[in-house]
């Protein structure tokens, strides 16, 4: 496997280097944030074989890789700069900004919050399982070794991803603003400074015995370790002062008092009134979160696993992530969120055990059970989801059906931790329970999906279209269309001759074809114009429409890569033809010898009505 290739051929695919403003990645998925979605070519993405889906949800443009995640992410990031973007031609770098209404308000918030959480993620659930393993030591090999020092300091080392938990919150958030992460970072950790924790300590044993307050304002002295809430609120704080010092302090002195005036005004309001909002906040989400666990408790876990597939087929599950942390911290389990995911994890793999029992073909027999082995035993779902049971469409309702029956059993998890077979040690006290339902999970999927059967039929393959061989001569249309001369092109550029000599043709198609065989060594990502050299060294531009750059990229779908060898009438480019010239644009095709390479072109025919392939030298 060819990673580099692969990797090339993904940010290719996604507007090229300069389009990503960042990327990252989790088990199964590269997660692009890009400048600009619509530069992003998702047919050509899910036609690379070793992309299993592509999707957009929550502001990133996620592609599904599967197995071959961390091999393609680590050669993307060797082959590409991708942490500072050069300028490219045209402007093309320039983001779109989205403008905040009630109707985006909603999706920015998701966002956010799913950004900053995204960082610790790693470090609360290595935290978790290693709580399980120390749990698992006193429990079943050595009573003893809870009181000894060993003991405490493993167990400090479990426990301080969940106590700086609100620091790292700060960084991921600070981050995703833009911001300074050491400012956010700084005025966070005065929640959790040792002077405020021995207040904390003080007044626990002896309530009332300390007044505390800051420039005669009452301050609220409550334990920050392990929220969520407050440090989002402080992040946010310190990035709108931030920016606003920085506009008003001379740039002589920026160094000195930005900073200092920064967490000065986020960590005392921090104190005073945004700490104890978080908490509010908070201790009101835990309070629903109960109730519900009181009420319908049971019932919302099989409605949320059931629910999971299509969830995650959006990549809106991972909004669900914040939350987990903040159920763990108040009020100390998670009766919701954990089980249903891994309840939903097992009833993949069932799903696919069904299909590896009532599946025909070798084939798909052996992709299901390896696929289950995947889902249930290291909690990675979107190969199955994708691979088999949404590609099969029936295995889904043996999916929900396993998930949802399962979640009835009530099962609570009180420590951070994966969502596979490893993971029932965290469930602690009710382990037993969420045994049952992993169990009860498989065979319910399992048994559904057989009954339902399968369509198991193999795809049809598309037959290649009948190609036109031409000499490596040969200059010809690029689309079907009325020719015209370059001269009469309402753009001085192309009508003065200046880039070169050519003709113009008005299109009457939506496909834009390679004018010569050749290699495509010129492609912008918005897809507006392309550059062939053509197999004796002659250069060609074709550039779609007038002004057309400014779109960045609507109404163009690019159909090849950059280094491809095309051949003379291959599609190169799809143009939606309504909507460009909906928004006011001249659709003028021109195709122009820009290096003739010390040849003699001629090109004979300039006018008339052309199909697409018609030579015209």
């Amino acid at each position: 496997m060819d990673y580099h290739k692969l990797g090339k051929e993904i940010v290719q695919n996604v507007g090229g280097p300069n389009n990503i403003e960042s990327l990252t990645h989790c088990m199964t998925r590269l997660r692009f944030v890009l400048k600009d979605v619509s530069k992003a070519n998702k047919e050509a993405l899910e036609d690379i074989k070793e992309v299993v889906g592509v999707v957009y949800a929550g502001g990133q443009y996620m592609v599904i890789l599967g197995p071959n995640l961390i091999p393609t992410f680590e050669a993307i990031n060797k082959d590409f700069n991708l942490a500072t973007t050069s300028p490219v031609d045209e402007n093309l770098d320039e983001p779109k900004k989205e403008k905040l209404t009630w109707k985006t308000a909603g999706s920015k918030t998701l966002s956010f919050i799913q950004a900053s959480v995204t960082p610790m993620i790693p470090g609360l659930i290595a935290g978790g399982m290693l709580k399980v393993v120390l749990l698992l030591i006193v429990t079943f090999i050595s009573p003893a070794f809870a009181k000894s020092t060993s003991y405490t300091l493993i167990s400090a080392i479990a426990d301080a991803p969940f106590f700086f938990m609100p620091i790292m919150v700060a960084y991921g958030a600070a981050t995703k603003l833009g911001g300074t992460p050491a400012y956010a970072m700084m005025s966070t950790a005065a929640l959790l400074y040792p002077t405020f924790r021995d207040l904390l300590i003080k007044l626990t044993a002896h309530p009332g015995s300390v007044n505390v307050t800051l420039f005669n304002l009452p301050v609220k002295v409550i334990n920050y370790g392990t929220s969520l809430l407050p440090a989002l609120l402080i992040s946010l704080l310190a990035y709108w002062v931030e920016k606003f010092l920085n506009k008003i302090v001379p740039g002589i002195f920026k160094s000195v008092l930005v900073g200092m005036g920064t967490i000065f005004v986020a960590g005392s309001l921090g104190y005073l009134v945004l700490g104890p909002i978080g908490d509010i906040l908070g201790q009101g989400i835990a309070t629903v979160v109960m109730f519900l666990s009181r009420t319908v408790g049971p019932l919302a876990v099989g409605l949320l696993a059931a629910a999971l597939p299509w969830l995650v087929m959006t990549g809106m599950h991972v909004a669900l992530a914040p939350f987990m942390p903040q159920l763990i911290s108040n009020p100390g389990y998670d009766p919701i969120l954990r089980p249903a995911f891994i309840l939903h994890n097992m009833a993949e793999g069932g799903a696919n055990i069904g299909v590896a029992l009532k599946a025909k073909d070798k084939k798909l027999k052996s992709e299901a059970w390896s696929l289950a082995v995947g889902a249930i035993v290291a909690g990675v779902t979107e190969p199955s989801l994708y691979g088999i049971n949404l590609k099969y469409k029936k295995p889904m309702y043996g999916v929900m059906a396993g998930g949802f029956v399962a979640g009835l059993l009530g099962a609570r998890a009180y420590i951070m931790g994966y969502s596979n077979i490893f993971a029932i040690p965290v469930f602690e006290k009710t382990a037993l329970a969420i045994v049952i339902g992993i169990v009860t999970t498989i065979i319910v999927a399992a048994a559904v999906t057989f009954v339902l059967g399968i369509d198991d039929k193999k795809e049809k393959k598309l037959t290649e279209p009948v190609r036109k061989n031409y000499p490596d001569t040969a200059i010809v249309s690029v689309s079907e269309g009325e020719l015209e001369p370059l001269s009469e092109v309402k753009d001085e550029a192309f009508a003065s001759g200046a880039l070169g000599k050519g003709v113009a043709l008005k299109l009457d198609s939506d496909f834009v074809c390679a004018p010569a065989n050749g290699k495509v060594t010129a492609l912008f990502p918005t897809g507006h114009a392309f550059g062939i050299t053509t197999k004796n060294g002659a250069e060609l531009l074709v550039h779609i429409g007038i002004n057309t750059v400014n779109l960045q990229g609507k109404g163009f779908d690019v159909l090849v890569h950059q280094d491809d060898e095309v051949r003379a009438g291959q599609p190169i480019v799809k143009v939606d033809r309504k909507a460009i010239e909906k928004e006011g644009y001249d659709l003028t095709t021109m195709l122009i010898i820009t290096n003739s390479n010390n040849q003699d072109i001629e090109l004979k025919k300039t006018t008339g009505h052309v199909e697409a392939g018609t030579e015209l030298n």
